[in-house]
């Protein structure tokens, strides 16, 4: 396309062995911005995203749309990393890398002979990141597990839910969200470093440690005034009203902030109701916390009658802070976010066409590189012959006797 600039991470060459959702997402920005990204894994055991639904029409290891959103751009090689066979090819492709990924638990590519030293001595100038539930270092290094666990652990939970009820967590596992930022970020940086210096590095990434990043509030309050946080649903120390609040249809919600006085009396307004500004419960920020539960059951009233989009439509038009509560049918018929090409539609070989949402950002002169996600072991031919030089007999023989697999 004349005018594109080339991909900032062309010529960067990935030998990726993440699965699940931290992992993964880290190499799909890398993917979907030139690198040329080798997802190792097997057939054995698959990927769990592989196998989590939802699926483009029947259930299987090539047809889950959640895989497809987190592998676009890859290449997938078929490995049985239980086969030493099997092993010295992933040792080739360390030594083809410019970059190592995995994000098992601590100490699992140490079996494989994978692990950073043996990386180091098979390619001195790689760069290789590891991404564990706490790192690769402590008491508490070896622990297994997966995102849900953790952000238990890691104390979303603790704040995530209703004062009265059992500790929620967020719907998604959070810190699964959080790490791949810091990961890339680091990954990015250790290019730039070697780019200098021509010396790799080992990336000892903790999920538990990016995920505490985001409740520096609730932690800073523990060390300095000794309070634990609590859960307060949908509450805040700094607006009221402040909820969701049912709107008509079936599930629709609009979320609804007011942090001053002046957006209190444009609610009023907007609601119909000014005389609620001079009420005595609700004339100031404070009273109006402490009435919160008669303020959200007459706001309720009013937006109950009314459409989402149209609750928030007016209420911005009013200056007064409020969101619609997005369905993944609203986010894809999002004005803006269709202006901003957020979703690529790509036609997969099983999945037929589907879209995959690309980076929150945009990089002037540059359109992503996004294509679908592979097949498994689509790409074994490619990576064996093309990228490791594989004589096509060898090849053969490590298919047949199931090292491919």
């Amino acid at each position: 396309m004349s005018g594109v600039k080339r991909l900032p991470l062309a010529g960067v060459k990935v030998a990726d062995f993440c699965w699940a959702i931290a992992g993964p997402t880290t190499t799909k920005y890398l993917a979907i911005y030139g690198a040329q990204v080798v997802k190792i894994e097997t057939h054995s055991r698959p990927d769990s995203t592989r196998i989590s639904p939802p699926f483009a029409g029947k259930p299987g290891r090539n047809s889950s749309l959640h895989f497809g959103i987190l592998a676009p751009s890859k290449l997938s090689v078929s490995l049985n990393l239980k086969d030493p066979r099997a092993q010295e090819i992933a040792k080739r492709l360390v030594a083809w890398a410019d970059v190592v990924t995995e994000n098992f638990s601590a100490g699992q590519m140490g079996e494989w002979g994978l692990d950073y030293e043996n990386v180091r001595k098979l390619n001195p100038k790689a760069i290789m990141l590891s991404s564990s539930q706490q790192g690769q270092t402590g008491p508490h290094a070896g622990h297994p597990g997966l995102g849900g666990m953790l952000q238990a652990l890691t104390g979303f939970n603790h704040f995530t839910g209703w004062p009265d009820r059992e500790p929620l967590g967020p719907a998604l596992p959070l810190p699964d969200m959080i790490a791949p930022w810091f990961s890339i970020i680091a990954i990015v940086a250790a290019l730039e470093q070697r780019t200098r210096t021509g010396q790799g590095q080992y990336i000892d990434l903790s999920q538990l440690e990016a995920g505490l990043q985001f409740l520096a509030p609730g932690i800073l309050d523990y060390t300095v005034n000794g309070r634990d946080g609590e859960r307060r649903g949908n509450h805040a120390d700094h607006a009221a009203p402040h909820n969701a609040y049912r709107c008509q249809g079936d599930d629709r919600w609009c979320a609804i902030s007011v942090r001053s006085d002046p957006e209190w009396q444009a609610l009023c307004e907007a609601m119909g109701r000014s005389e609620l500004a001079k009420d005595a419960r609700f004339d100031t920020m404070l009273k109006r916390m402490q009435h919160s539960t008669a303020l959200d059951a007459i706001i309720t009233e009013w937006t109950k009658q009314r459409d989402a989009r149209q609750v928030m439509e007016m209420l911005q038009a009013a200056g007064v802070p409020a969101g619609l509560v997005a369905t993944g049918r609203d986010l894809h018929e999002d004005p803006q976010l269709r202006h901003r090409k957020h979703f690529i539609t790509v036609d997969h070989a099983r999945m037929g066409q589907y879209p995959i949402d690309a980076a929150a950002f945009r990089i002037s002169g540059i359109e992503p590189d996004v294509r679908p996600a592979p097949l498994l072991g689509e790409h074994n031919e490619f990576v064996l012959r093309e990228l490791l030089k594989m004589s096509e007999g060898e090849y053969q023989e490590l298919m047949n006797a199931g090292v491919c697999s």
